[in-house]
């Protein structure tokens, strides 16, 4: 049996090394929609495959947050997150944090990750799609899709005409599981 501190010096090591592994552009903390809770992107998605999407509740493509739910269920299980990303760079958020999860959550029933509104585009984006638009391209719309791989690559972009049921989307997932 270890003593007590060589097992805390290892428990210590391992969260650490498994934090170091994490890209600097998920390194950071943001809080979820209509919540006081904040989401460490290294903690809870490090090591994972994520789909990535910026939302608006008043846009054309909202309807996609049912589809992206069901993706959500569908690949948990075999480690896929999906992030949803609330934005007004293109005018389509609701001022009222609390109307937009309701879209969300009432409307459509989503249960993934949904971050309170921030930039997703230009010079003040937030740190994780700064750093998705460095290896992609920054949305051009609502409901732009970012398959990044279990290292925080970003594989495949997607714009809001993909829905989520679509077979190359599936595909590209599939790819990183």
């Amino acid at each position: 049996m270890l003593p007590r501190t060589l097992i805390g010096l290892l428990a210590a090591f391992t969260a650490t090394t498994s934090l170091a592994a994490c890209p600097d552009y998920l390194d950071h903390s943001m809080r979820k929609l209509h919540s006081r809770e904040d989401v460490n992107f290294c903690e809870v998605f490090n090591d994972k495959p994520l789909l990535i999407v910026n939302t608006a509740s008043h846009c054309g493509y909202t309807p996609q947050f049912k589809g992206l739910e069901a993706l959500h269920q569908k690949y948990r299980e075999r480690g896929l997150a999906v992030v949803g990303f609330a934005s007004n760079d293109f005018k389509q958020e609701d001022a009222d944090e609390a109307n937009a999860a309701k879209v969300c959550r009432v409307n459509y029933g989503v249960t993934f990750t949904m971050v309170a509104p921030s930039e997703v585009t230009g010079d003040n984006a937030n740190p994780v799609f700064q750093g998705i638009n460095s290896q992609s391209q920054a949305p051009s719309w609502n409901f732009n899709k970012y398959v990044v791989d279990r290292n925080g690559k970003v594989v495949q972009h997607f714009g809001s005409n993909t829905q989520p049921d679509s077979k190359v989307l599936e595909a590209a997932i599939e790819s990183v599981l």
